[in-house]
């Protein structure tokens, strides 16, 4: 399948979720009056983004039961990171978090623990949780701001050994991307569906290379990809640089693109990956990436990284919500110190 294609399969899946009936998402919702709030985070990290976003996040916070009647209880915290082209709180309902994990709770398959969604979604449909002078510094966001806003301010157990991270399909790639970097500040990992492991420009419009600009839904998501991996600063009014020029590949531009391909990059982030405790990938059989997510897998298992890999029955954007309460919930209760 051409990279054009699989852009714009995996758009059609989130925009899928996106569109779920509100209906479904308010009822998800309602498990506990006490169960989760919405509140905003500013992010330092991300004062002064050439894109114009606001540095201050909606962020999506999820209380396990006792917390509001164990007050000297301290909590695991999972973060989870959504996809392109929607918002955190698409996701929240779409996985009905507060009563997926209540309901874990319950049949006990998970322990109690505190789940985190931060909104991503920017002027591009997304940051691509990377590091960028047009879009801020997403990882710092995520695995600083966002984890001291969240010691502070709740009950956490405030240690690596306490923090998971998460993410579907571009949360995926943040995940992976962000926890090669951050081992200090998570000890678990869970990648569903990642998107951009493998990043060619070349062939992001068939027949042409990069050499023909791209229109509509997937200029958007090449522009995402751009303003993350090739910023800049001197190029106004989008303050990135795209791969080709003048019907021209630019060498050094199209190599930022693959560079920042985690497939590329996992080699030099060994050590990183062998501090932590449990590290899953999960992709659908029928998911455009599943090719590079099995790659992934060999990758990890070529270089000494235990992790375990896992393919199902399902597409990119079909089976998430019943995931994140079987799998997601469970392999993080197994591998995160419990609340104490």
């Amino acid at each position: 399948m051409k990279l054009n294609n699989v852009v714009l399969t995996m758009i059609a899946a989130v925009y899928a979720i996106v569109l779920l009936p509100q209906s479904r998402a308010q009822n998800a919702s309602e498990a506990r009056k006490d169960s989760w709030q919405k509140i905003k985070v500013h992010g330092k990290s991300l004062e002064g983004n050439l894109e114009g976003d606001s540095p201050d996040r909606d962020v999506f916070v999820y209380l396990p039961p006792s917390y509001a009647t164990s007050p000297n209880r301290r909590y695991p915290v999972v973060y989870f990171l959504h996809g392109y082209a929607a918002h955190a709180e698409n996701y929240w309902n779409m996985l009905s978090v507060p009563a997926a994990a209540d309901a874990a709770i319950a049949n006990g398959s998970s322990h109690e623990t505190i789940v985190v969604l931060p909104d991503a979604f920017t002027v591009y449909n997304g940051g691509m949780f990377s590091n960028s002078p047009t879009t801020g510094d997403w990882e710092a966001f995520i695995a600083e701001d966002l984890v001291s806003y969240m010691d502070a301010h709740y009950r956490t157990i405030a240690d690596r050994n306490a923090r998971g991270l998460a993410g579907h399909s571009m949360g995926g790639y943040g995940t992976v991307r962000i926890g090669m970097k951050h081992p200090e500040a998570f000890s678990v990992l869970y990648a569903m569906s990642s998107c951009c492991l493998m990043n060619d420009p070349q062939r992001l419009v068939p027949g042409a290379g990069a050499n023909q600009p791209p229109t509509g839904v997937l200029a958007k998501a090449l522009s995402a990809q751009a303003a993350a991996w090739a910023p800049d600063p001197m190029n106004p009014p989008q303050f990135f640089d795209l791969p080709a020029k003048d019907g021209e590949i630019q060498p050094l531009i199209a190599a930022k693109w693959v560079t920042n391909s985690p497939l590329v990059m996992v080699d030099q982030y060994v050590p990183s990956l062998k501090r932590y405790h449990a590290i899953a990938i999960d992709v659908g059989a029928k998911d455009p990436f599943l090719t590079t997510n099995t790659q992934l897998d060999q990758a990890l298992t070529r270089l000494g990284v235990t992790h375990k890999f896992e393919t199902y029955e399902g597409d990119h954007g079909n089976r998430i919500a019943a995931r994140f309460a079987a799998k997601v919930l469970p392999f993080f209760s197994e591998n995160l110190t419990a609340a104490r």
